[in-house]
């Protein structure tokens, strides 16, 4: 007996009734193995298809303007991608995480990121090991003014600005949401006269609060061990902050999104990636949901939108795509307080 097993399909080429009955288990045999050969075969290509079949997918794109300074410090500078269009386009801004500790601004990005009809930027800010807190939010709030005076040079809609990250890329990108607007007319500085408000806000796995109690609360000490909690307002360990919590309170309260939100705010999405369960004592507390379901209480509170995405949990109205496309679509022309 010879079974030849191709792409599927099963050649019986030396069978006969007197063989079958001696033959039949060893065929069927062979069937299984070449079965589970074609499947195995199949999730290879399906996994890898996206970069067998759109190498468009891994081209990388250099800003249109690189290493842009905003700023008087030498880490206040940012990249930005222009895209071609003949009306002003709504504008995306990358912060990025690293626990105000780390992490730097996309250098490149990809062609899908520059295909959605907004043009987009990334900034890098003054880390913890430069300036303490509030010098990360504060320069992510003049990165927004500069860009505003840069409008109509390069062709983006001033009224039109979200921003978006990971991390502490995304608590950032929520305080500036729920900031009041940091504009003083009476400035010298140009830079400074203009908004820092935006019109919404993408984050993901992003810190709403620094407050170590209300957090050991909600989510367990594995999250206010994180250096971010502590490190990044000037205290030596967790234990310190929380001991003298009022040196630090001011500060950490500052620079904590839930502290700003208010009825006439923009909208925010944020996305958790993972179930959250509590207490957290060991593991990643820094991530967890329940930073989120705090905010969605406050803005619930205040009756203002918060669309909150939580792995095998809760689901969002919209995802964070059609998020943009509608914040984008609602604010034109309509400059914020």
């Amino acid at each position: 007996m010879e079974v030849d097993c191709q792409g599927g399909i099963y050649h019986n080429r030396a069978l006969d009734s007197k063989s079958w009955d001696k033959g039949k288990e060893k065929l069927a045999q062979a069937i299984l193995r070449a079965d589970k050969n074609l499947m195995f075969k199949k999730s290879i290509t399906s996994l890898f298809s996206p970069l067998l079949l759109s190498p468009l997918l891994a081209q990388k794109v250099d800003p249109t303007y690189k290493q842009v300074s905003y700023g008087p410090h030498e880490e206040m500078v940012l990249n930005f991608w222009k895209i071609d269009s003949k009306k002003p386009t709504p504008l995306l801004v990358h912060i990025h995480g690293g626990g105000w500790i780390g992490g730097k601004k996309n250098e490149t990005v990809g062609t899908n990121q520059i295909s959605n009809g907004y043009s987009y930027a990334s900034i890098d800010y003054r880390l913890a090991g430069k300036a303490l807190l509030p010098a990360a939010v504060h320069d992510a709030a003049r990165a927004i003014q500069f860009l505003r005076t840069k409008a109509k040079a390069w062709n983006f809609d001033p009224t039109r600005i979200a921003v978006t990250g990971g991390s502490a890329g995304a608590a950032s990108s929520m305080w500036l949401a729920y900031h009041e607007d940091l504009a003083d007319p009476k400035s010298k500085d140009p830079v400074l006269r203009e908004s820092s408000r935006v019109c919404g806000a993408v984050a993901m796995g992003g810190q709403t609060t620094l407050d170590p109690f209300l957090l050991e609360r909600k989510i367990g000490p594995a999250c206010i061990r994180h250096p971010m909690i502590w490190k990044t307002v000037g205290a030596t360990s967790h234990e310190q902050l929380m001991k003298d919590w009022d040196k630090y309170k001011a500060l950490s309260l500052e620079c904590s999104p839930l502290t700003h939100v208010t009825k006439d705010d923009p909208p925010v999405w944020i996305r958790y990636g993972k179930p959250a369960p509590v207490p957290v004592v060991k593991g990643d507390g820094i991530h967890h949901a329940g930073f989120g379901r705090l905010l969605k209480a406050k803005c619930e509170q205040v009756g203002i939108p918060c669309h909150i995405s939580v792995a095998e949990n809760e689901e969002p109205e919209m995802n964070s795509a059609d998020f943009l496309k509608y914040v984008f679509q609602q604010s034109v022309g309509a400059q914020k307080p």
